[in-house]
Parts: C-alpha cells; structure tokens; sequence
C-alpha cells in the first residue's frame, strides 16, 4: 500500500487493539529518559534481560568476539556469527548495527536477528560497535560505521562468506540510519563487491526540520507521535543534545537529503511501525527508491505499534510476526527462502 494520502498516513498511528488491551492490563513503569546515564541503565538491562532469554547459541551457530581498526587506529569490538557446518555454495554476509539514538547499545542488541540469519540462511552476519555520544558526537558514529563495512568487507573470505552470493547491511533504529548512511557511502565510494541489498528497520533518515518541502504532505508522524513514551519528543532530544548532529549534513546524518540522491542503490527492505515518530521518513524513502528511481523495495508496516515493538511488547501476535517478517525481507534481498523449520 503506497499511503498516499494523510488520512491513509495518520490512521497507521491508531493503536492497535491488542497492544491497547495489553496496556490497560499491565501498565508499564515509565521510561527513565531524563538524563543519559539513566537512559542508557534502562537499556542496557533490557539488552541483558532478552540476551538471558535467548540462552546460549545454538549448535549450529558459532559466536566470537572480534574487533576491528577504524581510519584513526581505534580498536573497536564486534560479534561474528558464523555456521558450525559452513554451506558448499557460500554463505552471503550480513553486516547489522545496533539502535540506541547514537548514544547506547551494544552488538548484542541484534544477537537474535543475526543468529537467525545464521540459522534461515546459512549466513555469514557481524554485529560492529560504533562509539558513542556524548563522549563522541557526530559524526564518529557514522565514520565508524562506514570503517567497519569496509573491514567487513576486506575480511569476508576469512570468516567463510561469499560476498557473490549476497552482501547485505542493516540496522535497527539509529542502526538502520547508519546503514542507510554507509550504503551511500559504499555507491559514491565504489565499495567493491558493491552492496547487493540495504535493510532499514525503523530507521530515522532526516530531521523533520529538513523534510524536502516536496515529500511534507506525507511528513506526519514526528507531530502526530510525539508523546510516544518509547521515541517520543522527550527522547529524540536527549539524543539530540548528546549526539549534536549537524541537521543539514545529508552525507552522514539525514541520507535521505543525501546531495547525490538515491540513484544508483541496491534493493531495500524496510519494517515501519505505525505509532512511531519516525515512520514517515521510511514510508517516503521507500516511495522515493520505487518511484523516483525504479529501485526495488519490499515494505511491512505496523499499524499502531510504537518504535520496537517487537522489543518491548514481546507477546504480542504483531512481535512474532515481525520476526517472521524480517526474515522473509532478507529472503527476499538474498533470492532465497529461509530455512524457517532451522530457526
């Protein structure tokens, strides 16, 4: 569905009936979002809560923790996850950032996904970290991540993937900016093998204060969603004013200002939520790659769930699915069903 008109737009941010229910139920504690350190404490136990409840790795799955050398010298940790019983035909690499609004998380955050990718595809997938603000503001978040695609890259081989059968990179949140940063990056650089596919999850593209006028009739989510307790307005400028980004930089902040547009990008999968106050940048992305460009995307939205709802709202029929989801969207970016029976 192409959400063409406001109506369509603003109905996606109606709450969706079960997570309603589940509220009224069992009220949530408030986020801790007045100061960082207090942000950060809560997401961090959140991270370790769901690491605990997935257990161990698989057998199938192999875990390390590595690092990389970004342009500076700095050694910064990753987590790669690799097949116990590595696949005669190759396995793609998927390189996946972390979320936390540029100023939290961990590789960790995306162990599930990742060990699925590992599980549905045979996948090669790193986890890299990135510093972080306040205590490093834009742009070294994106500079690192730029450094580790290229590490990534250059060490794919030695890890057992086949960047031929598949490279792709992806992120949630914060992540799926950076991943959507990096693949331009990769096209203006000549990143070679090039990226054969992006994924953005929940991703936030540009600040809403320089949406192109042309894209505003469809820009409602930032007004429409502000109290949102999860990324509400109370949240984005905690990040803000630890982050300091500069608002007209296309290049390493707001791609979707990028000054060399979106021609020439790799396929794009995107996941939405309706009640989140970044949707409406992935819904005009997505609108700009199909229409603007010829570009192939697959998108699924969220009616009337907030930004990770899959996170914080674990129970609900709408978080299996997006697990379900996600890996279907990279199916479809590496041209192969996942192996679901595996996952």
């Amino acid at each position: 569905m192409p959400y063409d008109t406001k109506k369509e737009i603003l109905a996606l941010g109606a709450m969706d009936p079960e997570l309603k229910a589940l509220l009224e139920a069992h009220p949530p504690p408030p986020m801790k979002f007045t100061t960082m350190q207090a942000l950060r404490e809560d997401v961090k136990d959140r991270t370790l809560q769901a690491i605990e409840a997935l257990g161990p790795p698989p057998s199938s799955v192999k875990q390390t923790d590595i690092t990389y050398e970004t342009i500076d010298g700095t050694e910064l940790r990753a987590r790669l996850y690799q097949p116990t019983s590595p696949s005669d035909n190759g396995s793609p690499l998927i390189v996946m950032y972390h979320g936390g609004g540029f100023c939290l998380g961990i590789p960790e955050s995306e162990e599930k996904a990742c060990r699925d990718f590992v599980r549905a595809f045979n996948a090669v997938c790193v986890s890299p970290a990135y510093r972080l603000a306040p205590e490093f503001p834009f742009p070294q978040g994106p500079k690192d991540a730029w450094d580790a695609l290229r590490w990534a890259a250059e060490s794919a081989s030695s890890w057992g993937a086949d960047l031929s059968r598949g490279f792709i990179v992806g992120g949630t949140s914060a992540g799926g900016n950076l991943a959507c940063v990096v693949t331009h990056l990769a096209r203006d650089e000549g990143l070679t093998p090039p990226l054969t596919g992006h994924y953005l999850c929940i991703a936030g593209l540009v600040p809403p204060s320089r949406m192109p006028d042309r894209y505003k009739n469809w820009a409602h989510s930032y007004e429409q969603n502000k109290m949102d307790p999860i990324n509400g307005q109370a949240v984005i400028d905690v990040f803000t004013a630890a982050y300091k980004p500069d608002l007209d930089d296309g290049v390493y902040n707001g791609p979707l200002i990028h000054p060399n547009g979106r021609a020439g990008l790799p396929p794009a999968f995107l996941q939405v939520d309706g009640a989140d106050t970044l949707r409406d940048d992935s819904l005009i992305y997505e609108r700009i790659l199909r229409e603007e460009h010829g570009i192939e995307t697959r998108m699924v939205v969220y009616p009337g769930l907030p930004h990770a709802h899959w996170a914080f709202f674990p129970t609900l029929k709408a978080s299996a699915k997006f697990w379900q989801d996600q890996l279907e969207g990279m199916g479809w970016l590496l041209e192969r069903t996942p192996a679901t029976a595996k996952v």
